[in-house]
């Protein structure tokens, strides 16, 4: 992998943690934060377009196509997300989501796109996704506890023992979405030389109707979140669409295959607050794991 497409990998990964860590937080709103979150998006990135290339093609018709259906990958990547982090622990859902949306990503990219990573990459592909599985599974230990003392959560503690974790099915359903849009966006990106800018702003936009129609008869209570919470809801739509503008540029520099997984460091800083912060048990286990993250990364960094 090239230097720069590596460096632009990395960089999301630190604001897509951010982002996430941001929604966790007020995760609790549904459908209002989200109409926030694509409104707040689209307004921040919507003026940097004519100063990054415009749409980036002339063919505005494949423009609106990859637009839509990417919109629609994204709303329920969203929709999924969110639902998650009201019913598990912040890092069982982001842990299990980040691990098998890379895994599905390399597969269907080998298989569509004909990618070929060297023996070396696919191993630091293997490390990072099993070091993301890793936190996974230790997260899921105490994803009951975690849930039951998270602020305003009048969930039982037993609640997450009963059946399936809620965090771990929502996190791979989470998963097939991210994989999902991760393989679409970059087919289009890279077929039509789209402007990542133009392609993120549209989609974000493209969500919106969807939003309005989920939140209509609430618009008093959307007001209210709006004015309570404008400098989180900012901040999303700084670092949302930043964190996926930085792979869509990688992608049209480097392999989905090496790609996908490197972007999944975001995993190591989300999993450490939850640690840190969250309380949500098991530092060492972590730690270990992130380790084993960070060797993942090294090696597709060869």
């Amino acid at each position: 992998m090239s230097l720069v497409a590596f460096v632009l990998v990395f960089s999301a990964a630190f604001a897509h943690a951010g982002w996430n860590v941001i929604a966790h937080g007020v995760s609790r709103a549904g459908y209002p934060f989200l109409w926030w979150g694509a409104l707040s998006s689209t307004l921040v990135w919507i003026g940097v377009v004519p100063f990054t290339g415009g749409l980036g093609t002339a063919d505005l018709g494949a423009f609106a196509l990859g637009v839509l259906v990417s919109s629609a990958l994204h709303v329920a990547y969203m929709v999924v997300l969110q639902h998650g982090y009201r019913v598990g622990a912040l890092s069982t859902v982001y842990a299990t989501a980040r691990g098998t949306g890379p895994f599905l990503s390399v597969i269907v990219a080998m298989l569509l796109f004909g990618e070929r990573p060297s023996p070396l990459a696919l191993v630091g592909v293997a490390v990072v996704i099993g070091g993301i599985v890793a936190i996974g599974f230790v997260d899921r230990a105490g994803s009951a506890s975690a849930v039951s003392s998270a602020p305003g959560d009048s969930a039982p503690v037993g609640a997450a023992r009963r059946g399936i974790d809620p965090g771990l099915l929502f996190g791979l359903l989470t998963g097939v979405a991210i994989a999902g849009y991760t393989v679409w966006d970059a087919f289009v990106v890279r077929s039509l030389s789209l402007n990542p800018v133009a392609f993120m702003v549209g989609t974000t936009l493209a969500q919106l109707p969807f939003y309005s129609v989920a939140v209509r008869g609430r618009w008093k209570g959307v007001a209210a979140l709006g004015r309570a919470q404008w400098r989180r809801i900012l901040a999303f739509g700084i670092l949302s669409p930043l964190s996926y503008i930085l792979v869509l540029h990688a992608v049209q520099l480097a392999p989905v295959a090496l790609v996908a997984p490197l972007r999944e460091v975001s995993v190591v800083l989300v999993s450490l607050f939850g640690a840190l912060v969250l309380h949500e048990g098991s530092p060492a286990w972590r730690i270990g794991a992130s380790a084993v993250v960070v060797a993942g990364i090294a090696l597709l960094a060869v």
